[in-house]
């Protein structure tokens, strides 16, 4: 693809810098809330992970598109083989230098291709350095991408009051490996199909339920509550199943990303907007209680307050870069969560035990 072809595209922040690159995705105007992620690799599986649903995804590693894209194949259960999920969830990509050039043993076609097959905005040319330092300075804010003669028609809504996981959680009972064994509810928020992966791996029936289905009438041996996209507090029905679980059974319970959140709430403790996230594959936490540091995968806008988990809740995980919290358990009861990834599709898997210990409780 050469820069004489490529169309004329700028990126809009909300505080009114504007900077201009070329597209090389679909062009339509897009806008949605500014974030970046400092992964090298894996911008296949970022794009599908519904946890950026309505976000405009900066990504800091300067060349992107090298490797390609792999083929979007499905398994005979219905998991995507090499993505996240069935779709791209993100609103838009933004890089510094792309690459129409690919070389992957598992590549079929180049990132372009694949955006403007899904009718996903990408503009290169971008100095992402600059714009990633005005995020860490001014904190995550809404932009918009306009296109060199196309209309601009965008929606000025305000992302903290969309309910997200609404739009990306299934929407009837899904069964994975049924009568394998011991079973799972798993409610998804937008869950990434690599954390279903590993619970099939572990040999339990899944049991993929939407996010505010009632699934306390369901008989199950453990509960996992997925990651997704948005404000935790738009989820309150998600809230009030997992509150009325909680009271009812003291079976096994594992949060993840999301899932970490709304433990927490259903708990009585509250959670707060970080002021630009955590996005990368590096992010080191330390388990509280000892002296064990693991590198983890997140991808997250919001963290939990842990001065206001009530006393028989104790933080389990820490970040080192901030203090934030990075999981929570009970003292007493087998109900544990990490605000990470430990499945790292891509990452590392550092901490893909805490689905064995999840599994050891059921």
């Amino acid at each position: 693809m050469t820069e004489q072809t490529m169309t004329e595209a700028t990126l809009i922040l909300d505080n009114g810098m504007r900077f201009k690159g070329k597209s090389f995705g679909y062009e339509k105007p897009v806008s949605g809330e500014v974030v970046f992620n400092t992964a090298m690799s894996g911008y296949p599986e970022s794009l599908t992970d519904p946890s950026y649903a309505g976000q405009l995804m900066v990504l800091t590693y300067p060349l992107i598109g090298n490797y390609g894209v792999p083929p979007f194949t499905f398994q005979e259960n219905g998991l995507a083989a090499f993505m996240e999920s069935d779709r791209i969830h993100a609103e838009a990509l933004i890089v510094s230098q792309y690459s129409d050039n690919y070389s992957h043993w598992n590549a079929v076609e180049s990132l372009s291709d694949w955006l403007k097959r899904e009718k996903i905005v990408g503009i290169t040319d971008i100095d992402t350095r600059e714009l990633t330092k005005i995020l860490r300075e001014s904190g995550v804010m809404k932009g918009r991408i306009v296109i060199e003669g196309v209309d601009e028609i965008v929606k000025d809504e305000d992302y903290a009051q969309i309910n997200f996981v609404d739009k990306v959680s299934c929407k009837e009972v899904i069964r994975y490996n049924e009568g394998a064994g011991k079973k799972v509810v798993l409610v998804d928020c937008g869950v990434k199909h690599n954390i279903i992966r590993c619970l099939l791996k572990r040999g339990v029936e899944v049991i993929r339920v939407p996010w505010n289905y009632d699934y306390t009438s369901i008989a199950y041996d453990g509960l996992f509550i997925s990651n997704g996209p948005g404000n935790p507090d738009n989820c309150d029905e998600a809230v009030q199943v997992l509150r009325k679980a909680m009271t009812s059974s003291d079976k096994p319970i594992f949060g993840i990303c999301m899932g970490n959140q709304l433990l927490a709430k259903a708990a009585g403790a509250s959670v707060y907007k970080l002021k630009y996230g955590h996005r990368s594959h590096n992010q080191p936490v330390m388990k509280v209680g000892t002296q064990r540091c693991f590198i983890t995968s997140q991808n997250h806008g919001y963290a939990v307050d842990n001065n206001t988990l009530p006393q028989d809740w104790e933080p389990l995980f820490i970040n080192m870069n901030d203090g934030s919290n990075e999981g929570i358990r009970h003292k007493s009861k087998p109900w544990f969560s990490a605000q990470f990834h430990p499945e790292a599709a891509s990452g590392p898997l550092d901490t893909d035990f805490l689905f064995d210990e999840f599994v050891e409780l059921l």
